[in-house]
C-alpha cells in the first residue's frame, strides 16, 4: 500500500467494518502510518541504512458508554486486512461485555471532513549522507538520520473523515572526542538547508576542540547562564508535564500551580502556545476532535489558557480543543525575544554556555522546581570567549526563576526541533524554541 493511496484504503476499509457494526455500536478508527529512512552514522561512516514502511489501524468500539479499544497492522492486502480487523471487532466484544461504563467518554459525532498536507523538502537520503560525512570533516561522528513521510487518519461510521500528513527530516549526532567527552547537536525541519547544517557541524567541531583542553571544576553555587534551545527544551519538557493540562490545573498537580493560587507570573517576554499549525503533528485526534491551529498558553508571562481533552471536558463540563488524553503539548513554540542570537557569547560576558541538560525530574513540582545535569557541551565563558569544559555540575531551580525574575532575554531567533524518539513509529511531536540569557541559575553539586 503506497502512502498516496493510504487515505483512501483506511477510508475503504472503516465503510466495510461499520457495515459489520450490530445494533447501536459506534466504530472510531485511527491510522498511524510512515514511509521512513534511516542511516546510521559512527566514526562519520554509514555503519547500518534501511527503510521503515508500517501502516497500522486503531479501533475504538463503542456501545452507549461501553468500549473496549485495541489496534491491528495492516498489510496493504484486502482479504488479510479484512480479516485483521473483523477479528479485532469480535476481541473487542468480548471485552466490552465485562467492562463498565466510563462516565467520561465523549466522541465526536460530526460528518466533517478535513485534509491538510505538509510538504517537505528533504534531499534524497545519498545526498544527505554525503553532506553529513563531508561535514564531520576527519571528527568521530556518531548519529542516525532519519527521513520520510508520517500519516494520521480518522474515520468514524458517522462518516467521519481526517487525514494528516507531513514530510520531515531529523539528524541527531554526537562528535566523540574520547571516553565520555563529546559534543552533541541535531538539524532538523521540514526544508533542508545546507548551510544550516554546515554551521551546525562547524558548531560542533569548535566545541569538540574546546573538550580537548584541561576542565575546569566549579563549585556549588549562582552563575550566569546561557541555555541553548536544547538545553531550554528539557526545561519546557518538564513546564509541559501537567503544566497546561485542565485536568493537572483542576487537580492542583500542576508545576504551575503558583500561576493560579498566586498570581505568580513568568517574564514579560515570554510567550508560549501550542502551534499544531506550525508543526508536524495532526491536526485532529483518536477520538475525532479537531484542534485549532494556535492555543496561547503562556501570554506575556501570564497564563493564557489550558490544553483540554474529551475527557476532561466531559469531565469539567467544558468544551475540548483536540488534546489527546495525556494533554500534554504536541507542537510547542516559544516566541522569540531580542537577544542577537549571533552574539550570545558576549551577552553571556562572563560565565556557563550550556548545550544540553539531561536526568532531569522535579524537586518540588509544586513550586515547578527541577533539578538535572549538565550534558554535552557545557562551557566556561569568559568576556564572550569559550575558555574551557566544565566537569558535570547538577542544577536546582525554578522556573519561576529561569523564565521569571532572572530571565535577561530570549534569542532573536527559534530552532526547530522535532523529536527524534522511533519508538514503534517516528514521533511527531515537535517543538520551537529560542535560547534564553539568565542572570543566575543556581547548581548544588
Amino acid at each position: 500500500m503506497k502512502a498516496e493511496s493510504a487515505q483512501g484504503y483506511l477510508d475503504d476499509l472503516v465503510g466495510w467494518a461499520s457495515a459489520r457494526l450490530i445494533g447501536d455500536e459506534v466504530l472510531l478508527a485511527h491510522l498511524s502510518g510512515e514511509d521512513s529512512d534511516f542511516v546510521r552514522f559512527n566514526h562519520a561512516s554509514v555503519r547500518q541504512a534501511g527503510s521503515v514502511s508500517q501502516r497500522s489501524i486503531s479501533i475504538d468500539l463503542i456501545d452507549g458508554q461501553r468500549h473496549a479499544e485495541g489496534s491491528v497492522s495492516l498489510t496493504g492486502v484486502v482479504d488479510t486486512d479484512h480479516h485483521r480487523v473483523a477479528a479485532l471487532m469480535s476481541d473487542l466484544r468480548e471485552q466490552r461485555a465485562v467492562l463498565p461504563e466510563d462516565p467520561y467518554l465523549l466522541y465526536s459525532t460530526g460528518v466533517e471532513a478535513s485534509e491538510r498536507v505538509v510538504d517537505g523538502e528533504a534531499p534524497t537520503s545519498a545526498d544527505a549522507v554525503d553532506a553529513v560525512v563531508s561535514g564531520a570533516g576527519a571528527s568521530d561522528l556518531v548519529g542516525i538520520y532519519a527521513a520520510g513521510q508520517s500519516f494520521r487518519g480518522f474515520a468514524s461510521s458517522f462518516g467521519q473523515r481526517n487525514w494528516f500528513a507531513a514530510g520531515s527530516f531529523n539528524l541527531d549526532w554526537s562528535l566523540h572526542l574520547h571516553a565520555d567527552k563529546a559534543t552533541k547537536n541535531a538539524y532538523a525541519g521540514l526544508v533542508w538547508d545546507a548551510d544550516a547544517l554546515a554551521a551546525k557541524l562547524a558548531w560542533s567541531r569548535r566545541e569538540l576542540e574546546v573538550l580537548g583542553r584541561e576542565p575546569r571544576t566549579l563549585a556549588p553555587g549562582g552563575y550566569r547562564a546561557f541555555l541553548s534551545p536544547a538545553a531550554l527544551r528539557e526545561i519546557m519538557d518538564m513546564l509541559a508535564w501537567g503544566g497546561f493540562s485542565l485536568r493537572s490545573h483542576r487537580t492542583k498537580q500542576t508545576p504551575l500551580l503558583r500561576m493560579i493560587t498566586e498570581d505568580a507570573e513568568l517574564h514579560p517576554s515570554v510567550t508560549i502556545a501550542e502551534d499544531i499549525a506550525g508543526g508536524v503533528a495532526p491536526d485532529f485526534q483518536a477520538a475525532g476532535f479537531t484542534r485549532p491551529g494556535t492555543v496561547s498558553l503562556i501570554a506575556g508571562g501570564r497564563f493564557a489558557g489550558h490544553l483540554v481533552s474529551p475527557r476532561s471536558a466531559q469531565e469539567y463540563g467544558v468544551d475540548t480543543n483536540g488534546a489527546d488524553d495525556h494533554e500534554f503539548p504536541t507542537a510547542i513554540a516559544m516566541a522569540p525575544g531580542s537577544l542577537p542570537t549571533d552574539d550570545v557569547l558576549a551577552q553571556l560576558g562572563t560565565g556557563l554556555y550550556i548545550g544540553n541538560l539531561w536526568y532531569l525530574n522535579f524537586s518540588d513540582r509544586s513550586a515547578c522546581r527541577a533539578t538535572g545535569m549538565t550534558r554535552f557541551g557545557t562551557f566556561w565563558v569568559e568576556d564572550g570567549e569559550i575558555v574551557a569544559p566544565i566537569e558535570v555540575l547538577r542544577f536546582d531551580d525554578t522556573a519561576f526563576h529561569l523564565l521569571g525574575d532572572r530571565l535577561v532575554g530570549l534569542t532573536d531567533t527559534a530552532e526547530t526541533i522535532l523529536d527524534s524518539s522511533t519508538y514503534e513509529q517516528r514521533s511527531t511531536e515537535s517543538l520551537r524554541l529560542p535560547g534564553a540569557l539568565v542572570e543566575e541559575m543556581t547548581f548544588t553539586l
